[in-house]
């Protein structure tokens, strides 16, 4: 079987490219966060969020023939910072995945990312996890919070980091959500934890988690870490480059740093943690535009024997800028 793996194509609809690719720059009301937040954009990051949109078209005039196609995650800028509740955010989520439904069918599976949802920016105080944004995701985008597929000895499965990593981002939430959002994580902790507990001795895991900062939260769950023996790879995004990943890999195990704002305490104790993502065989899939500085978008394609004489094959196919 052939897989087909993207992530963090973070596309521009009509309303939120009217945003301009500076509205990040003008949520900062500090002058010199803001000239840092600018350089760490234009040397490193992307100096134009905008042109990560001419990416996707790219990549839909491949001539793609795949089994299963699986998006993990972040379909929308996320320029409103509340995720999908923001209607311009709607949009672009919309458009893109009408987009890749037309083109891929039944086929597509989706991973819920940390941009469907909102977040706190970066670099200023703005910005929320919403409640609203659960619900248009789930319900009018409908993107599984969890989702399984048995392919002979092979089990892939879909989880939602957010979800996992909620007491890491309380900062995230507003105070009048917290219990709404933590009775959700339970359920899908629960989701998770059966499971893991269903495998078979044979069975291998192909683990799809946006953002790996929730990995140790699943290893410390009982029904998961007795089984992790099984996960043959963990396929990940959220950090757009494998340059990030080798950094964060570098930087596992850092005091977590406190007085810096909650952007960085966030930061700092998921690289607090990272040792522990190695039991799950961590796989980078790249923002499908790369970053600035490497230019290193694309995409897997991946090959999968149903009854598991060779491990997955996976094989990446540049597209650059």
């Amino acid at each position: 079987m052939n897989l087909l793996l993207l992530s963090d194509i973070h596309y521009a609809g009509p309303a939120e490219t009217a945003r301009g690719g500076d509205y990040e720059m003008e949520a900062i009301p500090n002058a010199r966060t803001r000239f840092l937040a600018r350089a760490y954009r234009h040397w490193f990051w992307m100096r134009n969020p905008l042109d990560r949109t001419p990416q996707f078209h790219a990549f839909l005039r491949q001539p793609i023939e795949a089994d299963h196609v699986i998006v993990n995650g972040d379909f929308a800028m996320d320029s409103g910072f509340i995720g999908v509740a923001d209607p311009a955010c709607l949009e672009s989520a919309r458009i893109c995945l009408e987009a890749l439904a037309q083109k891929f069918g039944d086929r597509l599976r989706l991973v819920l990312g940390d941009h469907e949802l909102g977040k706190r920016t970066l670099f200023s105080n703005r910005g929320n996890m919403s409640l609203e944004s659960w619900k248009l995701a789930t319900e009018r985008l409908r993107i599984p919070s969890f989702w399984q597929i048995n392919e002979g000895r092979y089990v892939l499965m879909g989880v939602t980091s957010s979800l996992i990593t909620l007491p890491a981002h309380s900062a995230d939430v507003l105070p009048d959500d917290q219990m709404e959002w933590q009775k959700l994580r339970v359920n899908h902790l629960d989701q998770i934890r059966k499971a893991f507990s269903s495998l078979e001795p044979d069975q291998r895991v192909l683990l799809f988690c946006h953002d790996p900062t929730a990995l140790p939260f699943l290893a410390a769950e009982k029904e998961i870490r007795d089984r992790l023996g099984q996960v043959e790879q963990t396929v990940i995004g959220h950090l757009h480059s494998d340059l990030i990943l080798w950094k964060s890999r570098f930087l596992a195990g850092m005091p977590v740093l406190r007085g810096l704002g909650p952007s960085v305490a966030k930061m700092t104790a998921a690289l607090h943690q990272a040792r522990e993502w190695a039991p799950f065989k961590v796989r980078l899939c790249p923002a499908l535009a790369g970053i600035e500085l490497l230019n290193d978008g694309g995409y897997f394609m991946a090959n999968l024997d149903p009854l598991g004489r060779w491990p997955v094959r996976f094989e990446f196919y540049s597209l650059p800028r």
